[in-house]
C-alpha cells in the first residue's frame, strides 16, 4: 500500500510541514528553556546524560545499543562531557580493562538543572492548555517518535544515522 495516499493529502502536508518547523525550532533553542543560554544543552548531550541518569553506569556499546546509535558515535560524543567532568570515564567493577561511563555529581547537577529549566518552559508553552490536551499531546507525540523509531530499525527500512545530528530514541516515553 501506498501511504503518501492514505488520508487527507493536504492534512499530511500540514503535519510534515509543521514537524520541519518543529525541528528547525527546537534546534535553535534547543529547548533551552527559560534562561535560554545558562540553560540550553546539545541535543546529543542532553540524551546521553539522561540516559545515563536512567540507567547507571554503563559501557560504550551498551550505551549506544540502548540508544539506538553508533558505539563511534557515542564515543565522539561522549568525549566533550568527560572533558568538561559531566561524565566519569571508570574501570568495570568486574573487568578492569573495561570502561564504564557514569554522571559525575557537576553531569548530574547540569542535567537537574537543564531538566528544570525545560520543564519550565513547556510549562510556559502549554501554560493555556488543558491539562488533558497535555497529556493527549504527550502520548501523541510519544507514539509519533516510537514510529519513527521502529521505522528506523525495522528489516527493510532505512538505516539509522549516526552522525552528529542523531535522534536517538530515548525510550522514556517523553519529550526531550
Amino acid at each position: 500500500m501506498d501511504m503518501t495516499t492514505v488520508g487527507d493529502p493536504g492534512l499530511l502536508d500540514t503535519l510534515q510541514h509543521e514537524v520541519a518547523l518543529f525541528a528547525r525550532r527546537a534546534e535553535q533553542t534547543r529547548l533551552g528553556g527559560v534562561g535560554q543560554v545558562r540553560n540550553s544543552m546539545d541535543r546529543a548531550a542532553y540524551l546521553l546524560l539522561n540516559r545515563l541518569d536512567q540507567e547507571g553506569p554503563m559501557g560504550v556499546k551498551a550505551l549506544a545499543a540502548s540508544m539506538g546509535i553508533d558505539s563511534s558515535t557515542v564515543t565522539r560524543q561522549v568525549a566533550p562531557l568527560v572533558d568538561t567532568g559531566l561524565v566519569k570515564r571508570t574501570s568495570h567493577p568486574e573487568d578492569g580493562r573495561a570502561v564504564v561511563l557514569q554522571l559525575s555529581p557537576r553531569g548530574l547537577s547540569r542535567l537537574a538543572e537543564v531538566r528544570s529549566s525545560r520543564r519550565r518552559l513547556m510549562a510556559e508553552l502549554t501554560h493555556d492548555w488543558a491539562p488533558a490536551e497535555r497529556e493527549a499531546f504527550c502520548s501523541l507525540l510519544t507514539r509519533f517518535n516510537h514510529a519513527l523509531s521502529a521505522r528506523q530499525t525495522s528489516p527493510g527500512g532505512p538505516v539509522a544515522e549516526t552522525g552528529p545530528g542523531t535522534e536517538p530514541a530515548t525510550g522514556t516515553g517523553r519529550a526531550s
